[in-house]
C-alpha cells in the first residue's frame, strides 16, 4: 500500500499521506509551521464545519449547487459535528495570517469525504467536489474565520456559565451552613470589625454570580455574524441572499440565536466583539483569583496560620514533610486563571493588530479565546467539586481570633467616641484584657452595657445600638 498519494494545488504537485482526508494546502500548512505541535480546539472544528454544512444547504435551496453534491457534503458535515475525522484538523494555530489554512483544512477534509460518499477513492485524480468550488462556495477565510470564532465560542457558553453557576451555588450553600459562625473581619490584613463567616462567603457566592452576568453580556456581541462578506465586506462571488438565509439556516442547525451584521465590512475588520467576551472572562479570572487567595488564607496553618476553615485533603502536601498537607485546588486555580489572563492579552493584542479591511491574527485569537474557556471550565468543575464542596469551618478557632480582636471597640464609638475607643484600644493590647474589662474598669461603661454594645452578632447587622449609654 502507498504511503502517499499525490495532489494538486495552484502551486503544484504535493505528497499527501495516503490515508489523509486533507489535502495539498493543509499538508503545506503542516510542512510550513512546525511550531507548537497545537491543533485545533474541538469547538473551532465544530465551528468552521458548521458553517460549511450551513452553507451547502443555503445553495442547495437557491439552486447554486448540485443535489447530490450538496447532499455528500452535508453529510461529510454531519459526520464531523458528530465527533469524526477531527484527527485530519492538523495544522498548527501558529500560521499563516487571518486562517486560511485552517479554513483549507477544513475544506478539503470535507470534499474528500464528499467525494468518498460519492463514490470516489481518497487517490482518485478525478474527484468531482472540489474543496474551494464547492465547500469553500460564496466563502472566504475573510468571513468563515470570524464568524466561526464567534460560533466556538457560543457553543461552550453555556458549559462555562455552568461551571461558574455550580461554583457560586457551592459557596452560597456553605454560606447558609456558617452563617452562625461569627469571626473577625479583616481589612489591609490587619483586625476589622466582625463579620459572619456566612456573609464572607456569600460575597464569593455573589462575585461570580455578577460574572456570569458579565460573561453573558459580552456574548451578545457575538451573536452578530459577518457571513457572506466574504473578501473584505462586499460580498462579492455571494448570492444576495446569502448572509441572510446563512445566519437563519445557523440558528436553526445550532438551536443558538444568530443576528445579521448591520455592517460587513466592520465584522470583518474589528475583533473588538471577540476581545471584550475575552476581558468578561478575564474579570472572571481574576475574581476566582482573590477568592481562591483567600481560601489559602482562611485556611493557612494548622497551627501558626488562620485556620478558620480546612480545606479537604486530596492529596499529601510535601515530599520530605510527612503529614501535610497543602490548598492544591486552590493553587492549582490560581495557575490556571493566570493562564486564562495572559490568553486574553493574546486576545486584546491581537485584537488591534488587523490592518485596513482584514485582522490577520484571527487564528491565535480563535486558539486562545478557545483555550482560555476550556481551562476555565476544567479548573472551575475541579475546584468546586474537590475543594469547595468539602471546605470545613473550624468555629472555635475563628471565634477565638474574634474574641482577641481589639477592634471590637469601634462598636463604642457612638457611645463614648472615637478618642475614648482608641484609648481603651491600646489598653486592652498593652495588658492583654479584654475591651468589655477594659471600658469598665475605666468608668465609660457599666458592664451591662458594654455586653450588650460588644455583642459581635448584633454587630454583623449594622446599625447603632440603642438603648446603650456612656458614663464617666
Amino acid at each position: 500500500m502507498a504511503e502517499f498519494r499525490t495532489e494538486k494545488d495552484s502551486l503544484g504537485m504535493v505528497n499527501v499521506p495516503a490515508g489523509a482526508y486533507y489535502g495539498a494546502q493543509t499538508q503545506r500548512a503542516v510542512e510550513n509551521f512546525p511550531v507548537s505541535g497545537l491543533k485545533p480546539y474541538p469547538a473551532f472544528i465544530w465551528a468552521i464545519t458548521m458553517v460549511k454544512r450551513a452553507a451547502a444547504e443555503v445553495h442547495l435551496d437557491l439552486g447554486m449547487m448540485d443535489e447530490k453534491m450538496a447532499r455528500a457534503i452535508m453529510q461529510a458535515g454531519d459526520e464531523i459535528l458528530a465527533g469524526k475525522y477531527h484527527d485530519q484538523f492538523v495544522v498548527d494555530p501558529f500560521q499563516a495570517g487571518a486562517g486560511t489554512s485552517h479554513n483549507m483544512n477544513a475544506n478539503e477534509v470535507m470534499a474528500n469525504r464528499a467525494n468518498e460518499i460519492l463514490g470516489y477513492k481518497l487517490e482518485d485524480a478525478k474527484k468531482p467536489v472540489n474543496p474551494n468550488d464547492h465547500v469553500n462556495m460564496a466563502q472566504s477565510t475573510n468571513d468563515t474565520i470570524p464568524t466561526s470564532i464567534r460560533l466556538g465560542a457560543l457553543w461552550r457558553l453555556e458549559e462555562l456559565t455552568t461551571a461558574l453557576q455550580a461554583c457560586a451555588d457551592a459557596f452560597r450553600m456553605k454560606a447558609k451552613e456558617w452563617d452562625e459562625i461569627t469571626k473577625s473581619g479583616r481589612t489591609h490584613l490587619q483586625d476589622a470589625v466582625p463579620i459572619r463567616l456566612g456573609q464572607e462567603v456569600g460575597a464569593w457566592a455573589k462575585a461570580l454570580e455578577r460574572d456570569i452576568e458579565k460573561i453573558n453580556q459580552a456574548a451578545e456581541g457575538l451573536r452578530r455574524l459577518g457571513i457572506g462578506g466574504t473578501a473584505n465586506g462586499t460580498g462579492l462571488n455571494a448570492h444576495p441572499e446569502y448572509h441572510k438565509r446563512m445566519v437563519a439556516k445557523l440558528t436553526q442547525l445550532t438551536g443558538i440565536q444568530f443576528y445579521e451584521s448591520d455592517d460587513l465590512f466592520e465584522s470583518m475588520q474589528s475583533m473588538q466583539d471577540a476581545v471584550f467576551f475575552s476581558g468578561a472572562i478575564r474579570a472572571t479570572a481574576q475574581d476566582l483569583i482573590r477568592i481562591a487567595n483567600d481560601i489559602r488564607l482562611l485556611a493557612s496553618g494548622p497551627t501558626t496560620g488562620l485556620a478558620e476553615i480546612t480545606c479537604p485533603t486530596v492529596q499529601p502536601g510535601s515530599s520530605i514533610m510527612p503529614g501535610k498537607v497543602n490548598p492544591v485546588l486552590a493553587e492549582m486555580l490560581n495557575m490556571a486563571m493566570f493562564h486564562v489572563m495572559g490568553n486574553d492579552l493574546t486576545v486584546m493584542l491581537a485584537g488591534q493588530a488587523g490592518q485596513l479591511e482584514l485582522n490577520v491574527m484571527m487564528p491565535i485569537i480563535s486558539h486562545n479565546l478557545n483555550e482560555a474557556m476550556h481551562v476555565m471550565i476544567g479548573s472551575v468543575n475541579a475546584f468546586t467539586t474537590k475543594c469547595v464542596v468539602g471546605l470545613i469551618a473550624n468555629r472555635e478557632q475563628a471565634e477565638g481570633w474574634l474574641a482577641k480582636n481589639p477592634i471590637l471597640v469601634t462598636a463604642l464609638n457612638p457611645i463614648i467616641g472615637y478618642l475614648k475607643g482608641a484609648e481603651v484600644a491600646k489598653k486592652s493590647l498593652a495588658e492583654n484584657r479584654s475591651i468589655r474589662e477594659v471600658v469598665v474598669s475605666l468608668g465609660y461603661m457599666s458592664d451591662e452595657d458594654a455586653a450588650k454594645a460588644l455583642d459581635a452578632r448584633a454587630m454583623t447587622e449594622g446599625g447603632i445600638k440603642e438603648g446603650v449609654s456612656g458614663g464617666g
